[in-house]
């Protein structure tokens, strides 16, 4: 029987809100606010707030460094907050496949916890085809992968934690608006015990200046 048959699951809503924006020529800042609600944990559960600053070295690669403020929630109150320094190198439409295109990232991250001890590393590769479907308008088939590298109070495995594959439908809104809406499924493996299935409903908007 597939080990997806043994996970227990929830239903979410992931909403992402993010600000683009072209400093020069090589230089690009970015912002993100993302809200994550859950049905297993009554409402919102997490706000994950991303800065970041990035450098262009070519048409399709950008290489970015920044912080990421990540507080958590659980029946409505605060349970921790979790900060992470964020790197990562971005491939945009590195290859074509057949009518598509592909794009992909290599994201690392240093992760600390209130009131936990250590420093939490891990990788997350992704990979996303984009096909055009009618003029702007695309559908999107991306997959991300994260890989733990040690362990700590919170960071309890080394190796495959998760993986998450997304489905969207995205086009412009406006000039300098687009918008996504999809499917997700997060699949996170749980040693000694049943791995987690969630499926995710996910909107985002993106403004670009």
């Amino acid at each position: 029987m597939p080990a997806a048959a043994w996970a227990s699951s929830d239903s979410q809503v992931w909403t992402t809100a993010g600000v683009n924006v072209k400093l020069s020529d090589h230089w690009r800042f970015s912002q993100d606010v993302v809200g994550r609600f859950s049905d297993n944990r009554d409402g919102l559960y997490e706000i994950e707030i991303t800065t970041l600053v990035g450098y262009r070295i070519s048409k399709k690669v950008t290489v970015w460094g920044g912080y990421v403020h990540d507080p958590q929630y659980s029946d409505g109150d605060h349970s921790f907050t979790e900060h992470r320094a964020r790197e990562q190198v971005t491939f945009d439409n590195f290859a074509r496949l057949g009518p598509g295109r592909l794009s992909g990232r290599m994201r690392l991250e240093q992760r600390w916890r209130d009131n936990s001890d250590g420093t939490g590393w891990r990788a997350r590769p992704y990979v996303k085809y984009a096909l055009p479907i009618k003029g702007k308008v695309l559908l999107n088939l991306s997959n991300e992968t994260f890989y733990d590298f040690n362990r700590t109070d919170f960071q309890t495995r080394r190796g495959f934690n998760r993986m998450r594959n997304l489905i969207t439908i995205s086009g412009p809104l406006s000039k300098h608006l687009n918008g996504e809406a999809g499917y997700m499924n997060q699949y996170t493996f749980i040693r000694d015990g049943d791995d987690t299935s969630d499926n995710i409903a996910y909107f985002a908007i993106s403004l670009s200046l």
